[in-house]
């Protein structure tokens, strides 16, 4: 994997100070980049990245994680379901009212390939991008049958193209509507980023409800698979006791690699670009990229004998 020289000298430190170690360990992570690339997927993973609590980190992780990925050698695609736009900017996807975007695969039924635009970003990164549009698509959506399945039947109709990806990451708007659904009905596994700071279990026990609704109605392959701590601060209590009750809870969907509060991630969206392009050597885009490690590593929480499209988009 490539990477930039790093930008700025290492300050002159103590050998024994904390912030020496800190240096220390991560240089030792940074390792990982020139290491050896997690295996693929044999089939198609579908991800929605979501949280009902704003302020999470929620289009960062999936731009990152999706970037980290695209560097490893995967072929992934980003669906930008949020109005706002925030993960076709940080992919450098130009998103203005006249450029084909999702609203027209939800709304006016064109195919997904022909709103797909390759990234800025490093590798074979992909985005179907939102615009303004979007947010007046939930009262249109309403009057169209399969309302709830519009994006999951242009998944299947873009998979059955002869389209290959082995990644697909859903960035959801935080609030629950025709667009969320959508999101959860096309995907198997769900993303979920959590923010190590007070209230942060009660946004998750609203969304695990949410999901449990949609496994019931929608799509009874559903399921959180990766849980991903998120603007982590080393130096506050509160922090570790978060990240200790979360991984308490829910022992087997925490990632190890935890994501810090960090100034190059908060930078990076700025200059249309993700961490992972922007600062490279970082230790925002190093625990990007040691995250998406893990959950190529991890592989697809997926029976033997299941097919494709029950992997990536679940059945009726």
């Amino acid at each position: 994997m490539k990477h930039p020289e790093e930008s700025i000298d290492t300050p002159a430190v103590e050998i024994d100070s904390p912030l020496a170690r800190e240096l220390s360990d991560l240089t030792a992570r940074r390792r990982i980049l020139d290491g050896p690339a997690p295996p693929l997927p044999s089939r198609p993973r579908v991800f929605t990245v979501s949280n009902q609590k704003g302020g999470v980190g929620k289009t960062t992780t999936t731009v990152n994680i999706a970037a980290a990925l695209a560097r490893f050698g995967a072929r992934v695609l980003v669906i930008d379901l949020d109005p706002q736009g925030n993960a076709s900017t940080a992919l450098g996807i130009d998103h203005h009212g006249d450029i084909p975007s999702i609203y027209d695969v939800l709304v006016e039924g064109k195919p997904l390939s022909s709103v797909i635009q390759k990234s800025t970003e490093e590798g074979e990164l992909y985005c179907a991008p939102s615009n303004l549009d979007l947010a007046g698509a939930e009262i249109q959506m309403f009057s169209i049958d399969r309302r709830e399945y519009l994006l999951r039947d242009a998944l299947e109709r873009f998979f059955a193209e002869g389209n290959q990806y082995h990644y697909v990451f859903i960035d959801c708007p935080p609030s629950l509507g025709l667009l969320t659904i959508n999101a959860f009905s096309s995907a198997r596994e769900v993303l979920i980023p959590i923010q190590c700071e007070y209230y942060a279990l009660e946004g998750l026990s609203q969304l695990l409800s949410t999901i449990e609704m949609i496994n019931q109605g929608l799509n009874p392959y559903l399921q959180v698979s990766t849980i991903l701590l998120t603007m982590f601060d080393s130096r506050t209590r509160l922090a570790h006791e978060v990240a200790a009750d979360v991984r308490q809870h829910f022992p087997q969907q925490v990632l190890n690699a935890v994501i810090p509060r960090a100034v190059r991630v908060s930078e990076a969206p700025s200059y249309s670009q993700t961490v992972v392009s922007y600062d490279t050597l970082s230790v925002g885009s190093i625990s990007y990229i040691e995250a998406a490690h893990e959950i190529a590593m991890r592989g697809a929480p997926v029976s033997a004998g299941t097919t494709t499209q029950e992997a990536t988009h679940g059945n009726e």
